[in-house]
């Protein structure tokens, strides 16, 4: 029975993880290039599809930031262009290229990423954005610190009752 409870806490709290990370969200805004999206600064001539983004000197990182998923929600216009964003919530989209100094934008869209959170005519949204950390590694790796976790603070002694 005591490890059930265990096994529940560990489950609940897993879960918690994921959603209180929903919550955290960086501000910035977003600007779109257009093909062709190759040669890239992350991946040369290697295709990654039309779901990308070239990152500003603000989350560039020294190029560690190439690879990395984020998540890019429309929040409003930049100028007096009436309501830019479209119903999709967010894009998700993978950090292939570098946006120059002088980049526009916090996150530089594809056209297609852009088109598909906001209407391109707009040219620069308000954005909200976090690095989505989703990946089958990630998960693993926060399963192991809950687990670690929950050994270290919930310690189960069985206990023998003595019928004498």
């Amino acid at each position: 029975m005591a490890k059930l409870s265990i096994l529940l806490c560990i489950a609940i709290a897993f879960m918690l993880s994921f959603t209180l990370r929903e919550v955290v969200a960086h501000t910035g805004t977003a600007t779109f290039y257009t093909p062709p999206y190759v040669p890239s600064a992350c991946n040369g001539y290697q295709k990654d599809g039309v779901m990308i983004a070239a990152a500003s000197d603000a989350i560039w990182d020294d190029g560690a930031a190439c690879g990395r998923k984020y998540k890019v929600k429309c929040t409003g216009a930049t100028n007096q262009s009436p309501h830019p964003c479209r119903g999709k919530k967010f894009v998700v989209v993978k950090v292939v290229d570098y946006c120059p100094s002088g980049c526009e934008g916090t996150i530089d869209l594809s056209q297609e990423a852009f088109a598909s959170i906001a209407d391109p005519d707009a040219g620069k949204i308000k954005i909200s954005f976090h690095q989505n950390m989703t990946s089958p590694l990630r998960i693993w790796v926060e399963i192991w610190q809950w687990v670690s976790l929950a050994s270290l603070t919930f310690e189960v002694n069985p206990m023998y009752v003595d019928d004498k």
